[in-house]
C-alpha cells in the first residue's frame, strides 16, 4: 500500500472515532521519502514507556559479539514517555505523515487500540516470515496479532508464578507443594482467622488493576476472553468460577484487597507480614518485592501455581511490552534486523535476560544449562529456572480483540461488585458482558 493510501486510511480511522488525540511532535529520524538504507551507519529512532528497555538496546547495539556479521553500525536515539501516550503520538504522527519512530515498545493493553480499521497493517511490518523459523518455540506472540498475523515480539514471557514467605509457611504448617487453589484457601482461611495473615490479593483500584487481575487467574483456569477470531469467549463456567472462587477467598480473607499491587497499601501489608503470598509473574520480584521489602531478602520464593480442582494450567500470564517496527521507513529493513538480533537468538534473549530480568521468549532456552544454573539471592538462593521451566511448559494463551479496552471499563465495576459481596459472580459477568456489547459492535 502507498504512502498517501496508508495515511487516508489511518485519517478514515482517526474519523470513526478511535479516541486519535492531538500530541507534540515526538523526534525521530529520517522520512518516508528518503531511500531505504541497507548497510552502513544508522540511527535508529525508538519510543518506550520503560527506561529498562532503553539500558537493554543500548547494551545490544554496542555488544560486539551480538553485533558480528551486522550490515548495520547503529546508533540510537531514545524517546521515553508514557505508554498510551507513545500509540497515540505514533498514530498522530503517521495521520499526519509526521516522524514516527522506527522501533516502537507497545504495552499490551495498549496493542487492542491498533488492531481495528488495518491500522496495525497500516504501521508495522508484517513479522509472519521473520517469526516461522522458530514455529512453536516462541512464544507470545497471540497477544500482539490481529488475526494470524503478527506486528510485535513481546519483551518477556510475564509467567505468573506464587511468590511466598517460606519463613511463614515454616511456622504457620503450609505445605510449599499445596497442589490445589482450593487447599491453599483452607489454609489462608486458617492463618486469617488466627493470626490476620493473607495468601493472595485481588485488586480493588482502577478497572485495568481489577480486570488484570481476574485474567491472571481465568488464563489459569482455562478460561478466555477473546478467541483467536475476536469473539468474544467470556461468558463461561470457568469465568464464573474463578470470579466466585476470587469472592469466597476475599470473604474468608484468604485474600487480601488492595488498590493495586504496588501502592503504599500492598508495601504496607508486605512489610508487616500480613501478605505472605501473591500471584504475579515474574517481573513483580523486582518492581514489588525487592522495590518494597528489601530487607526481606531470603525469606520469599517461587513455585508453579496450585491447580484449579476442576482443571486449567501450572502457570498464568499478566502483562508484556512487545517492539514493533514501524514500515516502509528508511531504517525499517535496520530496525528489523535489529529486533532479530536482540529478541530472536539465544545471545540477545540472554542478554535481555541479564540486562533487565526479561525471561526468554524462545521456549528452547528454558533447558539452556547457563540459565537453569542461575540462582537468585533475593529467593534465597533458588534455581529459578527450574520453576520457570515447568511454568513455560504449560502456560496458557491469551487472546485479545479490537474491544479489549471497552470490555475492561466495561467489567471493572461489576467484579467490583462481586469482590465485595453486593452481586453473585454470575450476575456481575453477565452485567459487564452486556455492557459491553452495548458499547462495541463488530
Amino acid at each position: 500500500m502507498s504512502g498517501l493510501s496508508r495515511r487516508s486510511m489511518l485519517r478514515g480511522a482517526a474519523g470513526a472515532g478511535l479516541g486519535l488525540l492531538a500530541a507534540p511532535a515526538l523526534t525521530a529520524c529520517g522520512s518516508a521519502s528518503a531511500d531505504a538504507v541497507t548497510e552502513g551507519p544508522v540511527r535508529l529512532s525508538l519510543w518506550t514507556h520503560d527506561p529498562g528497555y532503553i539500558k537493554t538496546f543500548q547494551r545490544a547495539v554496542g555488544d560486539r559479539s551480538l553485533m558480528r556479521g551486522s550490515r548495520f553500525d547503529y546508533r540510537m536515539r531514545f524517546t521515553n514517555a508514557a505508554g498510551s501516550d507513545v500509540v497515540t503520538r505514533m498514530i498522530a504522527q503517521a495521520v499526519a505523515d509526521g516522524n514516527t519512530p522506527d522501533l516502537a515498545g507497545v504495552i499490551i493493553d495498549q496493542f487492542p487500540r491498533v488492531m481495528g480499521s488495518s491500522i496495525a497493517e497500516n504501521l508495522f511490518v508484517d513479522l509472519s516470515e521473520t517469526v516461522r523459523p522458530y514455529g512453536n518455540t516462541l512464544l507470545k506472540l497471540a497477544p500482539y496479532s490481529v488475526g494470524s498475523t503478527p506486528y510485535g515480539l513481546d519483551s518477556d514471557n510475564s509467567v505468573s508464578v506464587l511468590y511466598y514467605r517460606q519463613d511463614v509457611f515454616a511456622e504457620h504448617g503450609v505445605p510449599e507443594d499445596t497442589e490445589t487453589w482450593q487447599e491453599l484457601a483452607r489454609h489462608g482461611k486458617r492463618l486469617y482467622d488466627r493470626h490476620r495473615i493473607s495468601l493472595g490479593m485481588v485488586s480493588t483500584g482502577d478497572n485495568g488493576s481489577i480486570v488484570n487481575g481476574f485474567l491472571q487467574f481465568l488464563l489459569q483456569r482455562g478460561g478466555e476472553v477473546f478467541d483467536v477470531d475476536g469473539n468474544l469467549t467470556l461468558d463461561s463456567a470457568e469465568a464464573v468460577e474463578t470470579l466466585d472462587f476470587m469472592a469466597r477467598g476475599v470473604q474468608s480473607g484468604f485474600l487480601m484487597s488492595l488498590p493495586d499491587p504496588y501502592g503504599g497499601s500492598c508495601a504496607a501489608a508486605l512489610k508487616s507480614g500480613r501478605l505472605a503470598a501473591t500471584v504475579m509473574p515474574n517481573w513483580y520480584k523486582v518492581y514489588g518485592l525487592e522495590a518494597n521489602v528489601p530487607e526481606q531478602k531470603g525469606k520469599w520464593r517461587i513455585r508453579t501455581l496450585p491447580r484449579f480442582a476442576k482443571g486449567g494450567h501450572l502457570a498464568s500470564t499478566l502483562g508484556g511490552t512487545a517492539f514493533c517496527v514501524l514500515k516502509d521507513k528508511p531504517h525499517t529493513e535496520a530496525a528489523l534486523e535489529l529486533l532479530r538480533r536482540v529478541y530472536l537468538t539465544r545471545e540477545g534473549q540472554l542478554l535481555r535476560y541479564r540486562s533487565g530480568g526479561f525471561l526468554p521468549t524462545l521456549s528452547t532456552l528454558y533447558e539452556d544449562a547457563e540459565l537453569r544454573a542461575i540462582t537468585d539471592d533475593y529467593l534465597g538462593g533458588q534455581r529459578v529456572f527450574d520453576v520457570y521451566g515447568e511454568a513455560v511448559a504449560d502456560l496458557p494463551t491469551f487472546y485479545q480483540a479490537q474491544g479489549m479496552q471497552i470490555l475492561t471499563d466495561a467489567l471493572g465495576g461489576t467484579i467490583l461488585r462481586a469482590l465485595q459481596g453486593r452481586t453473585s459472580a454470575a450476575a456481575a459477568l453477565n452485567d459487564g458482558i452486556e455492557a459491553y456489547r452495548q458499547q462495541f459492535k463488530r
